[in-house]
């Protein structure tokens, strides 16, 4: 059920908090993400809901409510910017109401462009956490422009409040889901560190070549490194 103007029943928390609940009760600590993802979708009038985590020029997305938010998520991750990537640097809500004109489609020329080719108008980028201590972003797409209403960005808190603390709770000490996104990451770095040996350069520079070469390629920023740490690309100065 989706509401269709601020007097909804979505606008009332209590029944909101609920719902969420419902969605998350005895799930698996890896499942509670995605199913915040789609029950934001389901909540608010968005079309779609990723999650990434906060990492050192490369976000790493958590999940997706479907194919179109799962791309969106990798592309803010490969161009290094987006309005996921400026809530987690700042720790505090983005909220890009129109990228197709104006100051937000200005903001993330590159972003925007290929947004909106995707049929997305707006993109709203909550963090998970504070300025003191962002964990990464939860990010809702709309198909057009406009703002959340008041009560409409409230439940969106709400959502990103709870995945926060789910994200808070997980076990120490052990390997879990999240180790695994870690390595990921990690193999971003170790790629970059190669490119740097490769190219002579420092390490912005090499990360910016690498996010360069999968955008042109249609590819993600992941997808590259492991490229080159088996070998299958390499970067050359001549190019």
């Amino acid at each position: 059920m989706r509401p269709s103007d601020e007097s909804g029943w979505s606008s009332d928390g209590a029944r909101a908090a609920e719902v969420i609940a419902e969605q998350v009760r005895g799930a698996p600590p890896d499942e509670v993400p995605g199913r915040l993802c789609r029950t934001a979708v389901r909540l608010l009038p968005v079309t779609g809901a990723s999650a990434s985590l906060r990492g050192e020029g490369v976000p790493v997305r958590l999940c997706a409510s479907g194919d179109r938010a799962t791309y969106l998520a990798e592309l803010q991750a490969t161009l290094g910017d987006g309005p996921c990537v400026s809530a987690a640097e700042s720790g505090a809500p983005v909220l890009a109401c129109d990228l197709t004109a104006g100051a937000d489609a200005g903001r993330w020329p590159v972003f925007a462009q290929q947004a909106t080719a995707v049929g997305v108008r707006a993109v709203y980028a909550l963090p998970l956490g504070g300025a003191a201590g962002c964990l990464g972003t939860l990010d809702l797409y709309r198909d057009t422009p406009g703002p959340l209403a008041g009560p409409q960005l409230s439940l969106a808190r709400l959502v990103a409040g709870v995945m926060t603390t789910a994200l808070m709770a997980l076990p120490r000490g052990e390997e879990t889901w999240l180790d695994r996104l870690a390595g990921d990451h990690d193999e971003v770095y170790r790629a970059v560190g190669m490119i740097m040996a490769q190219l002579g350069v420092g390490a912005d520079e090499a990360l910016a070549r690498l996010r360069a070469d999968a955008f042109v390629c249609g590819r993600t920023a992941h997808d590259v490194a492991r490229d080159v740490l088996t070998h299958r690309r390499r970067f050359d100065r001549d190019h």
